[in-house]
């Protein structure tokens, strides 16, 4: 019987800057055989997100990543072996599988899903997982829009902000984009329905947020800090949300920013900002999932993957993240989904 051999990325460094080749290692070695109660688990799509970075640097809402281990990550696999009663072979999950092309432990905190009729399992990546949840959650339960209302989103072509502008038109918004270059902007507003985008490599952003927003901002889901977080506090109305999902325009900075300069028209205009984690929501999952379903259906609600081919080409393609080059989720396909 042929011998598996799993295939890792582990973290070498603590990244400085962007990732960087050097901040990872290669490494190949045996599956070990399982013991009572565990899993092996093939992967097929590792989702690379923002708050690798995160993970990779330091500790936050996760410890981080110690140097050495396997690289966190969420991915999506089936399971090929299993010792474990609630896990059966042929069993597909998503959870925090790693950067690998094999996980063997005891299955805590991975997740059984449902292969769609007629939908790749990508479908988790680009909605139906921690993405969708984090755009539905974050801006129903945190932002709480209502119709008529102005919502910005920044990294609007991103995963999580495209998604999170749809949701605002579906439930009556009047929809603002901030993304980066004329392709992402003429994607959010030619075929997401957007009503505007704010090109912040080529504009003003506070002048553009006047011009398009003359009535001020009600919501402002914030996905990069920094001074666009800034710019959009001047134009928040009385009493507006800002729902904080991310900073990612910190997360590569060599040192903390100064501000934000109008942090006390928080108190003035009586803002209310507020973070938050996925994994807070996952037990309310099902909530969301029937809904974002629905709206997939309808054609009410789009998504756009990002797919790069191998888990050799992972350290490279996180970058893309940060340097804006990505088009959509951005996905690693491992190895082969079936059919």
């Amino acid at each position: 019987m042929t011998e598996l051999i799993n295939r890792q990325w582990r973290l070498a460094a603590r990244p400085v800057g962007n990732f960087k080749d050097t901040d990872f290692t290669w490494h190949e070695e045996p599956v070990p055989a399982l013991a009572a109660g565990q899993v092996r688990v093939r992967n097929i799509y590792l989702s690379l997100d923002p708050t690798n970075r995160i993970w990779a640097a330091q500790d936050s809402y996760l410890p981080a990543v110690p140097l050495g281990d396997v690289m966190r990550g969420v991915a999506i696999g089936v399971v090929e072996a299993s010792t474990h009663d609630a896990l059966p072979e042929g069993t597909f999950v998503q959870g925090l599988l790693g950067w690998q092309l094999y996980y063997v432990g005891d299955g805590k905190g991975l997740t059984p899903i449902t292969k769609i009729p007629g939908q790749s399992l990508l479908l988790y990546h680009g909605v139906l997982g921690a993405i969708g949840l984090t755009a539905y959650f974050g801006l129903l339960d945190i932002g709480k829009p209502k119709a008529g209302e102005t919502l910005v989103v920044s990294a609007a072509a991103g995963a999580v902000g495209s998604l999170v502008g749809q949701i605002g038109k579906i439930i009556g918004c009047r929809v603002v984009g901030i993304a980066g270059g004329p392709e992402k902007c003429r994607w959010i507003v030619e075929e997401l329905g957007f009503d505007a985008a704010i090109d912040y490599k080529h504009e003003n952003v506070a002048a553009a947020l006047a011009s398009h927003c003359p009535q001020g901002i009600d919501v402002y889901f914030d996905n990069v800090g920094g001074d666009i977080l800034d710019a959009a506090l001047a134009r928040m109305n009385n009493f507006g949300r800002v729902v904080a999902c991310g900073a990612i325009s910190q997360y590569t900075a060599d040192r903390p920013p100064v501000g934000p300069s109008n942090f006390l028209l928080v108190v003035s205009k009586r803002l209310r900002i507020e973070g938050f984690i996925v994994l807070d929501y996952l037990p309310r999952a099902q909530e969301a999932i029937p809904q974002l379903l629905g709206w997939i259906a309808s054609g009410q609600l789009k998504y756009r993957l990002d797919v790069v081919d191998g888990l050799e080409q992972a350290p490279q393609a996180v970058r893309k993240l940060f340097d804006g080059s990505n088009l959509g989720k951005l996905v690693v396909k491992v190895s082969e989904e079936p059919s």
